[in-house]
């Protein structure tokens, strides 16, 4: 009952946290954004294959962007107060629309990702660990360090050319088949084929990371009495392993994946344009090349939102990983 008081204390004081931090990423993003040439007025004017500066101005005076750069930031608080992201002037919806609708796609590429990487990152790691020294351990290491040392488009360019070109195995892009009228399990198989390449690109670069943290967590955690202790108990090395030793390893592997969210949104943006995949990088990626800073801005409040959520999840989870640390 204590714990989860502490977790809903917990909630609530990063919930109120949220506000002043939300509050200095718009300031900051809405000055930021101003400093980029162009605005949305003049690509739409040259989209319409009409831009003079008289139909520029027109455009600038429907959509508020000849007001002065304050009234403008406070005509967005305005909009935020009322639990509003404001319009897209491209595609005349609602921001909070066309995020809600990207947003789940971007989760489901992190999400996987971040399982992926933490997978492969154990297993990895713990190998490594239990054959230090010797050949197991020295191949494992040139592996991980090949993805961290390699930008991740780059592997998905080469996943994408190995599995969609020469295979044939998975789609080049998208997120699902085009007309497909499946349910259940076929409609999630064919959804996985869709995302396996963008979120095995997006995770293999924290592999070597985690690999590597973890060889050491398990080296130093062997190292300790009560593992010797159930050694000598008579435990075999499995249970010992899985029982003693990962439970400390996934320690500060939840710390390093907590930390590495932010990360992965900002790689998203690239995977999303590699792989085509409808989410909310590319999303950003569209909005920058049409200069629609509201959508830029509402897609900031969105991602630091959702750091802000997984940071909090990941207290409680490390919180029970560990019973030392106190959900405060």
């Amino acid at each position: 009952m204590r714990k989860l008081r502490l977790v809903a204390r917990s909630l609530f004081r990063n919930a109120w946290q949220a506000v002043p931090t939300i509050f200095v990423i718009v300031t900051l993003g809405f000055f930021l954004m101003q400093l980029a040439p162009g605005d949305a007025a003049e690509f739409m004017a040259a989209e319409s294959g009409a831009a003079t500066e008289e139909v520029i101005a027109i455009f600038r005076e429907r959509f508020g962007l000849d007001l002065p750069l304050l009234t403008q930031l406070t005509n967005y608080y305005g909009e935020l107060a009322h639990f509003s992201l404001g319009n897209s002037v491209r595609y005349g919806r609602p921001v909070a629309e066309l995020i809600w609708q990207r947003l789940p796609a971007t989760i489901l590429l992190m999400g996987t990702a971040l399982v992926i990487a933490a997978f492969l990152g154990l297993l990895f790691g713990t190998v490594m660990a239990l054959t230090a020294g010797r050949l197991p351990d020295r191949i494992l290491s040139v592996v991980s360090l090949v993805f961290y040392s390699v930008p991740s488009f780059w592997i998905g360019l080469m996943l994408i050319i190995l599995f969609s070109v020469k295979l044939g195995w998975l789609p080049t892009g998208g997120a699902q088949t085009i007309g497909l009228q499946a349910t259940g399990y076929d409609y999630w198989l064919d959804r996985a084929r869709y995302f396996c390449l963008p979120a095995l690109s997006l995770g293999l670069y924290y592999v070597a990371l985690y690999s590597r943290l973890t060889r050491a967590s398990v080296l130093e955690a062997k190292s300790f009495d009560y593992v010797k202790t159930a050694i000598a108990k008579g435990l075999s090395p499995s249970k010992v392993i899985r029982r003693h030793v990962l439970r400390n390893a996934l320690i500060p592997i939840t710390t390093l994946t907590n930390m590495h969210v932010a990360g992965m949104l900002g790689g998203a943006v690239v995977i999303e344009t590699v792989f085509s995949w409808p989410g909310m990088g590319r999303l950003a990626y569209e909005a920058i090349l049409a200069r629609e800073n509201t959508v830029l801005l509402g897609i900031l409040i969105a991602s630091s939102l959702t750091v802000i959520v997984v940071n909090a999840l990941f207290d409680i989870i490390q919180s029970l990983i560990d019973p030392r640390v106190e959900v405060r």
